[in-house]
């Protein structure tokens, strides 16, 4: 009751500028979703149907309203080998399989599909907490450079059957049109907010180059230069064959299943990223693990209706919130409304310039980079401003999952690094002669060494107690070091007490040898815990005590 209460909310909380939106961010993921198509080494169809499917299933069933799935450059790279190597054995056959590795692809996104839902069937979403805000920001530093990179492409023109970078008339005209198109989305909203720039800037331009029947690099003509042949198309259809196809994975059963982690992986990670951006952006907060959900189930339908799959962008997610899209409403006319484009609009799509596009795109760039973190690099600890550096370059070298993961362990090895030298030890003696080690911070892999070099084993006196009241013993290798230093006073023939051990290290520690029931000392003079000595004095009425 409550959950469809709040979609529906989600939907018609402000229906106007959610559709207005919406069409905004179709308009811009025509091009993305060719672009992407083309580097991944498939038909600019295939990606259109993919970004519809993504966008359509994330919008009404993802667990971030205002966000916007589909085709994705950071897939798309994960896709080649697959698709390349499926071809080639394709062909290879006996009775040759044109396109194979498209078979594959679609199989594959089957696999990466499950693999997603069990991510968020498990929880497994939560874990992006653990990514630490430099990382958060060599990500968004990074993708920004990579989305301005990927528009360089656009500037290419076709020369005597070669791409070459446009000169002269063409590409000051090109200039010239990116360059009204972000005056225009710059200055409009100091005039009114009633309408999106972006929509208003590429309705403007596209007037002009129409009209004006200027030369210009269209959505039309990139696709065709790529080797497509239009957006022209029908609904996707049942992919039925692929189940026929099993046969031909026998001996790269390997190269489908490792293809479908990574692609599980980067989307996801891409994804659960972008989410957490636009909670900042809108401050509110989404629901990663039903974002993983409709994620898996999204490349599901992919597969098995012909589309390459995707995941969260962060460039249309943020023209999508810019432009005011706060709803599912806006997500699901997005997707929508490029299907129509398909089935209805494809003459009058390709008729938009690029250079509007382009110049959007670039307003995003500007808008998604942390220009801040310039400011906040002297000032923040060196391990910080080395993370954010390199995620930033490795996501630009790499990909954003490498980037991310590299980043994360960065930071971790960092924060172990700094925890393995807090730990602390007070000695002191007690008035029957017994020495009292009290230990401060973490007892972990990383402070195993200092913690040994502590004690004094073979000039202590007979009877020592360590007390770890203010200690946390962390995983394995901490017990272990307990358990050798209470062997190598017992060698000496001394006695030796644990104090204020947690209950869970006890749980342990008497797990793995029954021996030390006579070393922990059940103490109820445990600070961290206060007990009542009269139970009885609980039974009060709640209004009698003071709050």
């Amino acid at each position: 009751m409550i959950l469809g209460h709040t979609t529906r909310k989600n939907f018609t909380q402000n229906p106007k500028n959610d559709i207005l939106s919406g069409l905004t961010v179709a308009l811009a993921l025509v091009p993305e979703a060719v672009a992407f198509a083309f580097v991944a080494g498939v038909d600019p169809l295939v990606g259109l149907y993919g970004a519809f499917m993504m966008g359509i299933v994330t919008a009404l069933f993802g667990g971030r309203p205002g966000m916007i799935s589909g085709a994705t450059g950071a897939m798309a790279v994960v896709m080649v080998h697959l698709i390349q190597k499926g071809n080639e054995v394709g062909l290879a056959l006996d009775t040759p399989i044109d396109n194979l590795g498209l078979q594959w692809l679609f199989i594959t996104l089957l696999f990466v599909g499950g693999i997603q839902i069990l991510a968020g069937i498990f929880k497994l979403g939560k874990f992006v907490r653990l990514i630490p805000h430099p990382v958060m920001m060599g990500f968004v530093n990074g993708l920004a450079i990579v989305i301005f990179l990927s528009q360089l492409g656009l500037f290419k023109e076709t020369v005597n059957g070669e791409k070459v970078f446009m000169t002269g008339v063409s590409l000051w005209t090109m200039l010239g049109l990116i360059a009204l198109t972000m005056g225009i989305m710059f200055g409009l909203p100091k005039l009114t907010k009633k309408i999106p720039a972006a929509l208003t800037a590429i309705i403007i331009v596209a007037a002009i180059t129409i009209f004006g029947n200027l030369d210009v690099s269209t959505v039309g003509s990139f696709i065709k230069d790529g080797g497509g042949e239009g957006l022209q198309g029908s609904l996707p259809t049942f992919q039925d064959q692929i189940f026929g196809l099993f046969g031909t994975l026998q001996g790269h059963w390997d190269t489908i299943l490792s293809t479908a982690f990574i692609l599980a992986a980067v989307g996801l990670i891409e994804s659960l990223m972008t989410l957490n951006l636009v909670d900042e952006i809108t401050e509110t907060r989404g629901n990663g693990n039903r974002e993983c959900i409709a994620q898996g189930g999204a490349n599901i339908l992919n597969g098995l209706f012909g589309g390459m799959g995707g995941c969260a962008m962060i460039g249309q997610s943020i023209i999508n919130v810019d432009s005011g899209g706060r709803g599912r409403l806006s997500g699901a006319i997005a997707a929508t409304a490029l299907l129509c484009f398909v089935l209805f609009g494809a003459p009058l799509i390709e008729q938009i310039p690029i250079a509007a596009l382009v110049g959007v795109m670039f307003m995003v760039v500007i808008g998604t980079f942390a220009w801040s973190s310039f400011r906040i690099l002297r000032k923040i600890p060196i391990s910080d401003a080395i993370v954010l550096i390199a995620v930033s370059a490795i996501t630009v070298w790499k990909d954003l999952a490498v980037a991310v993961i590299a980043g994360v362990i960065i930071s971790a090895l960092v924060f172990a690094w700094k925890n393995a030298t807090m730990i602390r030890a007070r000695k002191r003696m007690q008035p029957d002669g017994t020495k009292t080690y009290e230990i401060w911070g973490p007892l972990f892999f990383g402070s195993i060494q200092n913690f040994n070099s502590k004690f004094d084993v073979k000039n202590d006196p007979d009877n020592v107690e360590i007390d770890f009241v203010e200690s946390r013993v962390s995983d394995h290798s901490a017990l272990e070091a307990i358990f050798n230093l209470v062997n190598k006073y017992e060698a000496e023939g001394k006695s030796i007490k644990l104090k204020h051990l947690s209950k869970d290290c006890k749980v342990l520690l008497r797990k793995a040898n029954s021996k030390f029931e006579d070393v922990i000392v059940e103490d109820v003079d445990d600070p961290r815990y206060h007990l009542a000595e009269d139970p009885e004095s609980f039974t009060k009425p709640l209004s009698e005590y003071q709050l």
